[in-house]
Order: C-alpha cells, then structure tokens, then sequence
C-alpha cells in the first residue's frame, strides 16, 4: 500500500499542476462564474479540495508519528467549513496549493507498512469521534481529490478550456 499511496501522492501533485495551469488561462470572473456545479464555480471546486485536504492533514498532524513532518501547517490556512473560500485569487491560490503539495510529498516519504496500519484520532466535521488507520484514511483523501477534480475539469470544459489528459497511467509514462 505504501508504493500506491506515495503514487498518488504524485498523482495529485502531477494533476493540480496541469489543473491550475489550465484553470489560470481564463479570466477571475469566468474562474469565479457559478456554473451550477456542487461548489458552484471552478474556484470554489478547487477551494473545497484544498480545505479538505487541510482538514485531513491537520487531522493526521494530531499523531505523534505525523507531527514533524506536517508541521508546515501552522503556516497555512485554517477552515472552518467545507465550503470556505480561503482564495478568491486563482495566482495566491496556485502558490498555496504548490506548498501544500510539496508539503503533501515530503508526508509521503515518511509512510511505511507499521505508519499506515497506525489509528489516527479525530472529529469529523460534525464533531463525532472517529479512529481510523492513517492507511485507509489516505486512500479516502486522494479519492476525494481525484472526485472533485474531475469536477473541476468538466467545468473547465464548460468555460472552454481543455484541461488535457488526466490518467495516471499518462504520470506514469512521463515518469
């Protein structure tokens, strides 16, 4: 599980690049339009990922096993729900998004089998109490990103963009 989970580490890294590139060729009111999607508008799609993504890794932070590397959190933004529009900017949004990233990847290198089989603590949005292993966890986390983002690239399409192709197994053969 470790070798797939740091593969889609690079995934979402790999696939955000190529997302926001495309995202930043349109206007801020065509990124902006509310186009009746679940977040209503690209910015607000790519927004969602990003606060979940934070959510969960303030969660995972939470473990001791997990502290350090995650430490870079404290510097980044803290939602408060799924729906928060931390960026209104795509440019200051594509450079956060780059650090978390990053940040994503060096996580990443710490994973092994016992790290993933480890329970991680914590409260749902709703406030319930949860224990998980991180492995699982992370298998929902990319799941989640590569949910959405598809989202995001049928929106792009909407607004004319043709994000390109977003296989892993395109990652892969570029790797």
């Amino acid at each position: 599980m470790t070798q797939y989970l740091r593969r889609m580490a690079r995934y979402n890294q790999w696939m955000n690049g190529k997302l926001y590139a495309r995202a930043r060729e349109l206007p801020g009111t065509e990124i902006a339009k509310d186009r009746g999607a679940f977040f209503g508008s690209i910015l607000g799609t790519l927004n969602h990922i990003m606060v979940a993504d934070l959510f969960w890794l303030r969660r995972f932070a939470v473990s001791k096993s997990c502290s350090d590397v995650l430490a870079p959190l404290t510097g980044m933004p803290v939602p408060t729900g799924l729906r928060d529009l931390l960026f209104d900017d795509i440019d200051a949004m594509t450079a956060q998004r780059e650090e978390l990233d990053a940040l994503i990847l060096d996580f990443a290198d710490t994973w092994t089998d016992a790290l993933l089989g480890e329970d991680i603590r914590y409260r749902n949005v709703a406030g319930e109490k949860h224990a998980r292993p991180l492995g699982p966890l992370l298998q929902h986390f990319f799941n989640h990103q590569t949910h959405h983002r598809g989202q995001a690239t049928t929106l792009l399409f909407q607004a004319g963009i043709d994000p390109g192709v977003t296989d892993l197994l395109v990652m892969l053969m570029e790797e």
